[in-house]
């Protein structure tokens, strides 16, 4: 009776005991990729800062606010284009819609100009625009579908400034345009790393210390994930601190399988990050233990057995 006692009570210890590793282990894995997410997107932020601030320089002329955006564009080949939305008339030769776009074309990482502004394509509307008319303050959009019928079209986030002239009057609201693909590509470099990193991954348990990365936006929508699919969040408290910039850890199934999701925000923008780890992979350490335990226990169990058998046929005899 003993034995069995102290074999659950090992059993119970080595469960809490990896439950913690595996919480620690996940939370540093989260806060790691969390703030290389956000140095990234700052650096971004300063790059495109650099171009609009170029476009504030060179407000003269239409022409001179299109060379000022071709001029910065391909330093920084991550951002998929530049725009200038100018509010209506400020112009007056370009009429009610002038919004000069540089984007790269294609595979090639060539830039082009393209005058998107149109009664089709009413910038005036768009929420980000009328966001920075409201605020005069740069922000990161909500993630969006962006449609033309060319190569451009594709799900976008994008970083938006307005643009302000010498007398201190709103000019352009400007943004930066970064697809979901560079997000994905970004995050899968990352995860990489902390898979093949020898001195994380030395003590395995017999785990296969497999996880992922995904990224969502303030209202659960899934922005990057590493294959390209989708995590649908559909819990409101899990939401809710999303939209809070709060920290969590919940029990459930992502894509049909049963996972442990750590989550938090990331710096310099209002998204969250989350590691996604199989609970499997911590039982398949318990399962392990546990028939080793069990094993010990049996075996524990049979050399009693054997003791107090021979011991039994000892005193049988003297007696």
């Amino acid at each position: 009776m003993v034995i069995v006692i102290i074999t659950l009570i090992s059993a119970f210890v080595f469960y809490l005991s990896l439950k913690a590793e595996t919480h620690i282990r996940y939370v540093g894995i989260k806060n790691v990729v969390s703030e290389k997410i956000g140095k990234t997107v700052w650096g971004m932020e300063m790059n495109a800062k650099n171009v609009f601030d170029e476009v504030g320089k060179h407000l003269d002329t239409p022409d001179a606010v299109i060379e000022a955006l071709e001029s910065k564009a391909s330093l920084n080949p991550e951002v998929r284009g530049y725009f200038a939305a100018f509010v209506p008339d400020y112009f007056p030769e370009k009429g009610m819609w002038f919004e000069p776009y540089v984007h790269q074309s294609g595979s090639s990482g060539q830039f082009q100009v393209t005058l998107v502004g149109s009664a089709r394509h009413n910038y005036t509307k768009s929420d980000w625009y009328v966001r920075a008319l409201k605020t005069h303050e740069s922000f990161w959009s909500d993630p969006y579908y962006y449609y033309d019928g060319t190569n451009t079209s594709g799900h976008y986030c994008t970083f938006v400034m307005p643009v302000f002239d010498s007398k201190g009057h709103l000019a352009c609201v400007s943004g930066a345009d970064m697809t979901f693909e560079w997000l994905t590509m970004n995050l899968e470099q990352i995860d990489a790393k902390a898979r093949n990193n020898e001195l994380l991954n030395e003590y395995r348990l017999f785990r296969d210390l497999d996880f992922y990365t995904v990224m969502f936006s303030s209202d659960g929508t899934c922005i990057a994930h590493p294959e390209g699919k989708g995590v649908t969040i559909t819990d409101k408290n899990i939401i809710a601190d999303f939209a809070q910039k709060k920290e969590g850890r919940v029990d459930m199934d992502v894509n049909g399988v049963p996972c442990t999701v750590y989550y938090g925000p990331i710096d310099y923008v209002d998204w969250s990050l989350a590691v996604i780890a199989p609970r499997q992979d911590m039982w398949k350490a318990l399962e392990i233990v546990g028939l080793g335990l069990l094993l010990a226990t049996v075996v524990s169990l049979w050399i009693v057995w054997l003791v107090y058998k021979k011991r039994r046929a000892v005193y049988g005899k003297i007696d």
